[in-house]
């Protein structure tokens, strides 16, 4: 069957157009629309995905070494029974709790000779660490097994331990908050440790400022009967902000709840600001090379006159001639949506190949550990995506056309033919 002869003429005039300086120059300018479209939609996949891979990346760092939820006493003084509390939240929330650990944390000074830093202590009970976390899982039969009640040994992430100049074996000095009154008035309370390793979670905010030690030797530091809260893992990370919600209501109120999003909400609510804007940011620019359509079709309707005039005194209806160039339209659009989602795809896939090659090339650093978490570009392409930006390319596209296309309707034959 012959498809109706508006798709045949629309398809022949975007075929159309190099024969004659006019019509190559129209051809030009569909082209530069049509790549205009191409490279606004690449750059906003390419874009999200790398977003949406720093996220994920992050996160998953993230949720290497702290504990999906967690609950401690509001004062911050010690839980009265750990496993109790862990237990009610087990039958709080049914099937979602998968493991329980206790721990101790507070914020301390680290010493070694001239260099301090602020870490933050935290007290672990190595057994049922593993359970919670996938980097006590990891280093339960190796380095953390060196963590030892009374032994005061101490485990530094990688970073930290690089900024102190330790190395295993080597003494470092803790200094807590909380001094201690004595006749020369109030003293800071200092104890030796021993480095025991080091860990490495590739997350440069724990990588720089976390330091492990057994919760026994915590509790005696800090001076408190016991364990101050409990981590939670559960079923699904991604629930922990629900659960949480139901923990706080069906917990006692002198405990506290506090899932993992919420520890680092400011980080996760950038992230996500920037996304949106970025979303909007580079719409626009794919809007403004869709709406460079709208000089390549009223070029088009002008050169096409006699063609118009033609058609009209052949019988073809307004409607038909305005179908005729919002097909031409509509055919650059998705043809450059098209190749833009192509592009981005490609980028977006090999971007762990093609940004380390740049960074060679130019001799630089794109991602600074120090600044940007992580020292790599990750990517994470989502349909989710992927789809909504080609949709919306295809609509603003489809919207340029309009007016055009229109106008090509209301030619007058007669007018159009007098000088032909």
């Amino acid at each position: 069957m012959n498809s109706p002869y508006e798709w045949q003429i629309g398809w022949r005039y975007t075929r159309a157009g190099r024969s004659g300086r006019r019509n190559g120059f129209i051809s030009f300018i569909s082209g530069v629309s049509m790549l205009g479209i191409a490279l606004g939609v690449a750059a906003l996949i390419i874009v999200l995905s790398v977003m949406n891979g720093f996220q994920k990346e992050v996160r998953e760092r993230m949720l290497s070494v702290i504990a999906h939820v967690e609950l401690f006493d509001a004062q911050g003084a010690a839980l009265a029974d750990w496993r109790a509390a862990a237990d009610q939240a087990r039958a709080a929330v049914p099937g979602q709790v998968l493991g329980a650990a206790p721990f101790v944390s507070a914020q301390v000074l680290l010493a070694r000779g001239d260099a301090m830093r602020g870490a933050l202590l935290r007290g672990i009970s190595p057994a049922d660490e593993a359970g919670v976390t996938p980097l006590a899982a990891q280093l339960q039969g190796s380095t953390f097994a060196k963590l030892r009640p009374g032994e005061w040994n101490v485990v530094l992430g990688i970073e930290l331990a690089r900024s102190l100049g330790v190395h295993e074996g080597d003494k470092i000095t803790v200094v807590t908050p909380g001094g201690q009154v004595t006749p020369a008035g109030t003293q800071p309370r200092l104890k030796q440790f021993t480095v025991a390793g080091t860990f490495e979670v590739g997350h440069y905010e724990y990588d720089s400022a976390l330091a492990l030690i057994h919760l026994d030797d915590a509790a005696r530091l800090l001076r408190v009967e016991g364990a101050t809260g409990v981590q939670l893992k559960l079923t699904d990370a991604q629930a922990a902000r629900a659960v949480a919600g139901r923990l706080a209501q069906a917990l006692p109120a002198d405990i506290s709840v506090r899932d993992w999003t919420r520890t680092n909400r400011n980080w996760f609510d950038a992230v996500q600001l920037e996304k949106r804007l970025m979303f909007i940011i580079l719409t626009l620019i794919v809007a403004v090379a869709a709406f460079n359509l709208v000089s390549t079709l009223v070029m088009t309707v002008t050169d096409k006159h006699a063609d118009i005039a033609i058609l009209r005194t052949l019988g073809a209806s307004p409607g038909a001639v305005m179908r005729i160039f919002m097909i031409q339209g509509a055919t650059s659009g998705i043809v450059g949506t098209a190749a833009g989602v192509a592009l981005g795809l490609l980028v977006a896939f090999n971007i762990d190949t093609l940004v380390p090659a740049l960074e060679r090339l130019l001799s630089t650093s794109f991602l600074p550990a120090s600044i940007y978490v992580i020292s790599h570009m990750p990517s994470d392409p989502q349909w989710g995506d992927i789809v909504p930006i080609a949709l919306i390319s295809l609509a603003l596209a489809f919207v340029a056309t309009i007016y055009p296309s229109w106008r090509a309707s209301r030619v007058n034959p007669a007018e159009a033919l007098r000088y032909e």
